[in-house]
This record gives structure tokens, sequence and C-alpha cells, in this order.
């Protein structure tokens, strides 16, 4: 358990009415204990409303907020990481690719978004990361979303992109 601060300290007034009671809306809820979680993921806090003297928990987590996604029309949209998975799912449809693998893919572009600091990407970033993990998890895949990202417009182009993927294994084959 912590020490608890003195909340009638005037500078600790954005604290104390930062949290209105959930049952009487009073603003005066002091901390009664405060936990971190086994993760590390967030704090909880019970606390007592000065006014009913009804306990409530809050929990506090971490906010990242993802770039906004600017289409090829100019508009935005919200980052949908169930929009990523049901591309990544279309393109990997009756492939033996896991669930977990498929997990790791969105969690590693998230990731990517979350450190590139922007607040707005377009959506052939998107696109382009979304390739690399297919490429990375199955070349078939791979090629599946490729032609309708890079919407080829005949055989050729996808041959060009299959014997870009035979290099590659020949130069991968020698390196062993």
């Amino acid at each position: 358990m912590y020490d608890l601060p003195d909340l009638s300290d005037p500078t600790l007034a954005l604290f104390r009415a930062a949290m209105k009671c959930p049952f009487c809306n009073h603003e005066d809820t002091p901390v009664l204990d405060t936990r971190v979680s086994e993760d590390g993921g967030s704090i909880r806090r019970r606390r007592r409303c000065a006014s009913c003297d009804k306990r409530f928990t809050t929990y506090e987590r971490i906010e990242l907020t993802l770039p906004v996604i600017v289409k090829k029309n100019g508009s935005r949209t919200e980052f949908d990481p169930a929009k990523l998975r049901g591309s990544l799912m279309l393109a990997l449809r009756k492939r033996p690719v896991s669930a977990e693998a498929v997990d790791a893919a969105i969690q590693s572009i998230q990731e990517k978004l979350l450190q590139s600091g922007a607040r707005e990407v377009m959506s052939g970033q998107i696109g382009e990361l979304v390739m690399r993990e297919l490429r990375r998890l199955d070349k078939i895949a791979y090629i599946r979303f490729a032609s309708v990202y890079k919407s080829f417009e005949d055989i050729a182009e996808f041959q060009d992109v299959i014997e870009e993927m035979g290099h590659e294994r020949k130069g991968r084959k020698r390196e062993d």
C-alpha cells in the first residue's frame, strides 16, 4: 500500500475533482488504496465518496493512440485492427498460418505505427506494412494480397512477383 497524499492541499485540487462518484456525481472521492497490477500494465485504486460514502474501483491504464489513416481519396478514418485482421485473413484463407502468427503480424504493424510517432499515415503505408508481414508469413498469401493491392492488370505482373520471390529463395539457398 502507498502513502496517500494530503488531499486538502490546494495543488491537488485537479486530482480531487478529476474522478466523480458514479453513484451521486460528487467530486470528492479520495483514494483509499492503490495497487499496481501483476503485469504492471495498470493501477487499481479503491475510492470512497465523501458525500454518499459508497466505494468504487477505478483503473489507470496507458492509452496509446494509433495514427489516423488517410485514404487515397483524402478522407480520414481511425485505425481499425479488426479491418487489418480481415485483410490478413482474406489473403491467408486456406493457408497453413496459425492464429498466433496473425496476431503477431497485427501487433508488429501496430508497433511500427506507434513507433513512427506520426499523427496521420497514408493508407498506402499500411498496405506496405501488410505486404511485408504477409511476405514473411506466407508467399501465396503475399501474392494474393499484392495482386489486389497493386491492381495487377495482367499475368505478366504476377510472373514478375513470382520470379522476384524465386530469386530471393535461390539467394537464401546459396547462403545456407
